[in-house]
């Protein structure tokens, strides 16, 4: 089994990357070979709408434009599971991992159908983590972030989405205009909760990556 895992947020050493580190140690746990990936480290941009994969004469599945994103849209394609977590900015998934399932997911997309070109099986993992409450993500953000969900189904695999919220942003909330939240209740959840959310993902990585 290949594992691709991969770190959405411009932070290399923060939640989402502590998320993501946990789920690609689970993938490790059930033998899986594994790939960590920075995703802002890569110079790209989203769809240039080129259509060079839809053209009849080209093999399909695959991205022709020729920047350092198309490659990992090869690898994701050739894995048998992706887990990828990215932090939640005015409710949606940052900018880059947006970018990447609007080129993963409009390459493989059928222009004729709506069906997916793509015969294999990707199994994927999402992880959001967010300042927001869990009973506000159920209430506002779940089914909106379902459309995520949509488009990695085109991979042909299980999809599972997994939130972390409520997360601490900073080490020192007094440093910064932030008087809207509480440190002393974000480092509460970060010691009754966050650490179920970290066992949380090393639990999902192993599942996903072992099925």
């Amino acid at each position: 089994m290949k594992t691709i895992v991969i770190n959405a947020s411009p932070r290399k050493k923060w939640n989402t990357a502590e998320v993501m580190e946990a789920a690609l140690k689970g993938a490790e746990s059930v033998g899986a070979e594994t790939e960590y990936i920075n995703l802002y480290d890569l110079v790209f941009k989203g769809c240039r709408s080129c259509l060079i994969c839809k053209l009849k004469d080209k093999p399909k599945g695959k991205c022709y434009w020729n920047d350092e994103l198309s490659p990992l849209i090869e690898k994701i394609l050739d894995a048998d599971t992706l887990l990828i977590g990215s932090p939640i900015y005015f409710g949606e998934p940052t900018s880059e991992f947006r970018a990447l399932i609007e080129r993963l997911i409009f390459c493989v997309m059928s222009y004729d159908d709506g069906s997916s070109y793509y015969t294999g099986k990707v199994n994927v993992g999402i992880f959001y983590t967010m300042n927001a409450p869990f009973e506000y993500y159920k209430q506002s953000m779940e089914s909106s972030l379902s459309t995520v969900e949509y488009l990695f189904s085109f991979l042909n695999g299980e999809v599972r989405t997994y939130p972390v919220c409520d997360t601490l942003q900073v080490h020192d909330y007094s440093k910064y205009n932030m008087a809207g939240f509480s440190q002393e209740l974000k480092e509460k959840q970060l010691i009754l909760q966050y650490p179920k959310d970290i066992e949380n993902a090393f639990k999902i990585g192993a599942e996903l990556s072992k099925i």
